[in-house]
């Protein structure tokens, strides 16, 4: 049975009701709220998104900056100011993390750097499972997302995967993709330079796109043209064919230790000669100079225009909007060069720039965005024991279309709007409200008592107070009086009708109506 039959929600009954019931509550508030359930274009969802947003800066920072506003990260804006926090979280090392810390300690590589030859050993030796060391790669993701208080670095963690993809799981990097994760969170909020460099060389990297495998005899082009295309200058640059080709000779040598599972330079591998890749040069004279080479090519193209170009869009497309303007691009590509291609900086100017603060509801929640959104605004808190619950975490991404890591092509999950608006996402992101709100399929998962986390130590008198309190708690604001009573409408009153604690929608209704109000445009829109 698929989640989406199982994801029912209920107003009338106690048992789990049709699907038609969810779809027609969901239907009632997007037709109150005057969108399409699905909106249109991006264009759509930029001229009303905005309208649905608080104008509260500190919860404009935390959809952007974070995976979603929660108690906690509004009080600790609200302690630091804007610019504190930012400045507080482009240290993640300083911030103590001990609760992500337990958690990811339940898994079987904790994604914390552990050597690639022990991962391996441990593999061959079967002591660890090979499918749950994939999985755990995900899950770890997951677990930063819902619960770090190192949100940003998790952010830009994300944004750098999808740049430098490695597919989860993939044949041959089952004991090398958790150390790969690492290095790119490790190095995400370093130099650039460093971070590209770092992928390149790293046996999942090596693997993936088959430069293990490549020779001076012959050469295999897969990470010379994706270096190029992907990971830097970018497709639209103008390289040619010559320059892939020059590329993937210099990657040559650059391959994997069979019996470790760790990196190796191969001197007798490498193809030596006369290289020129898109402006750079190299005599590339000896074969045991090779990996000196490759790191003088990955270095030029850090620090090219077109890179600085490239990396800042990516940077202002996922704070800003899917179409940042070429003037904030041009004004980050100037910091990123001025600071030898280091990352926080760009970060700390795009979080402090006017397009970012005029750009509320300028983008969407992918997926795990709203999984952890939905978690973090619900106070949900991790399981005693264990991690099935943040496996079905995993599985509910993934019934939506974006199970992390598991993107198939290079080029990582998309970033634009359009992409995670379809019909088949909407369904599937309504059913996954109700799971996550009702705690279904996620037992083990501490949840508040919902009545007292939304309305305090005294229950609300109406209907519309009721709404109004939860309104407030989840989205930092009371919906307009045609979407409120859309709601109260459709739970069968108006918004004066009496309300005393014991009543259906204060109790065993509550859950119902309160993941209908988290399917609404008032938490899609970031």
């Amino acid at each position: 049975m698929s989640h989406a039959d199982t994801a029912l929600p209920s107003d009338v009954t106690t048992a789990r009701p049709t699907r038609r019931r969810v779809l027609q509550g969901a239907a009632v508030v997007a037709a109150a709220a005057a969108v399409p359930v699905v909106a249109a274009s991006p264009a759509a969802a930029a001229t009303t998104g905005g309208s649905y947003i608080t104008p509260s800066a500190r919860h404009h920072l935390l959809r952007r900056a974070s995976y979603g506003p929660s108690p906690k990260s509004l009080a600790d804006v609200s302690r630091l100011g804007l610019a504190g926090w930012v400045e507080w979280q482009l240290a993640p090392y300083s911030i103590p993390d001990p609760q992500v810390g337990a958690l990811l300690a339940r898994l079987p590589v904790p994604n914390d750097g552990t050597a690639i030859t022990t991962v391996k050993a441990r593999l061959d030796a079967g002591t660890i499972d090979g499918w749950q060391q994939f999985m755990s790669v995900p899950k770890s993701l997951v677990i930063r997302s819902v619960w770090s208080t190192r949100q940003l670095h998790t952010v830009m963690e994300e944004l750098w995967s999808d740049l430098f993809n490695v597919t989860v799981p993939h044949d041959g990097t089952n004991e090398s993709r958790a150390n790969y994760q690492y290095t790119i969170r490790s190095k995400a909020l370093g130099r650039f330079e460093d971070l590209l460099w770092g992928i390149t060389r790293h046996p999942a990297m090596l693997t993936y796109l088959n430069n293990r495998d490549s020779t001076k005899y012959a050469p295999n082009e897969n990470q010379g043209r994706e270096l190029l295309e992907l990971h830097s200058i970018g497709v639209d640059a103008g390289y040619d064919e010559n320059d892939i080709k020059n590329a993937a000779r210099v990657l040559t040598g650059m391959t994997v230790n069979d019996d470790t599972g760790e990196f190796s330079y191969q001197s007798w591998m490498h193809w030596v000669g006369p290289v020129s890749v898109f402006g750079f040069t190299h005599a590339n004279a000896t074969a045991g100079g090779g990996e000196t080479v490759a790191k003088a090519l990955v270095s030029y193209l850090a620090k090219h225009p077109k890179t600085a170009q490239r990396v800042c869009y990516r940077i202002a497309q996922r704070f800003v909007s899917d179409d940042p303007s070429p003037a904030l691009v041009a004004a980050l590509a100037k910091t990123y060069t001025a600071n030898n291609t280091a990352i926080a900086p760009v970060v700390r100017q795009v979080l402090a720039s006017a397009e970012f603060a005029s750009a509320r509801g300028l983008k969407v929640r992918r997926p795990l965005e709203h999984v952890a959104a939905t978690l973090r605004v619900m106070g949900v808190g991790p399981g005693p024991s264990g991690t099935d619950a943040v496996n079905s975490l995993v599985w509910q991404c993934r019934g939506m279309g974006q199970q992390p890591m598991a993107w198939s092509q290079p080029d990582g999950f998309p970033e634009r709007a359009e992409t995670w608006l379809s019909t088949a996402t909407t369904l599937n992101r309504w059913s996954t409200s109700r799971y996550l709100v009702e705690g279904w399929g996620t037992g083990d998962l501490v949840r508040p008592d919902l009545a007292t986390y939304l309305f305090g130590s005294t229950s609300p008198k109406t209907y519309g107070e009721m709404v109004d309190k939860a309104s407030t708690k989840l989205f930092g604001r009371i919906l307009p009086t045609p979407h409120r009573d859309a709601v109260i409408t459709f739970l069968g009153a108006k918004p004066l009708s009496p309300l005393n604690p014991d009543s259906s929608v204060l109790t065993w209704r509550l859950r119902s109506w309160v993941s209908l109000l988290l399917d609404t445009p008032y938490h899609l829109y970031r």
